[in-house]
């Protein structure tokens, strides 16, 4: 149960020490499956940091647990559809913090549809998901980074969140 205040602030450059290593940690890139080839590379990590923090169209949030960081959460665009993506850091895993976060970007995100994609068998960002409204639309094979291999693949849409009227202008 989530008794701690949930936030979400820019992406600051004194954060990225803590997210490479929230983003390496062996255990959250097995479940996040779909991650970077070589998480340990910083390098690439902060060429690709560099890269979203600046891109047009994407919102990029640090997420924080009563002012500590615990995660990163964004929008971004990718063929013409948004899509979110989060990482929260293993040690809060189960507090409601995803769910919350979650909902905070997507007050801050009006487009829609939008979309995600989690390994299909991480049933944990899948009730976070769909706790939002996101509705499962099928599933693809891809091949996932974080085990070296093909797996399944689940693709979510969201056309409202979850509670609000669908009578949006």
């Amino acid at each position: 149960m989530l008794v701690a205040e949930v936030a979400l602030r820019p992406v600051e450059d004194s954060d990225l020490d803590a997210l490479f290593e929230q983003m390496r940690d062996p255990e959250s890139v097995r479940m996040a499956a779909f991650t970077a080839q070589d998480p340990d590379d910083r390098a690439a990590f902060d060429a690709h940091m560099a890269r979203v923090r600046t891109s047009p169209g994407a919102t990029n949030r640090a997420i924080t647990v009563d002012g500590r960081l615990v995660g990163s959460i964004a929008s971004f665009v990718i063929e013409d559809d948004t899509e979110v993506t989060y990482w929260i850091d293993r040690s809060c895993w189960g507090r409601g913090i995803a769910s919350r976060a979650l909902a905070l970007l997507l007050e801050l995100v009006p487009v829609r549809p939008v979309f995600a994609r989690a390994a299909s068998d991480n049933v944990g960002s899948l009730k976070v998901l769909q706790k939002a409204g996101f509705a499962i639309t099928g599933t693809e094979i891809s091949f996932a980074n974080g085990r070296n291999s093909e797996i399944e693949e689940t693709i979510l849409r969201l056309d409202e969140p979850a509670g609000r009227a669908s009578n949006r202008r």
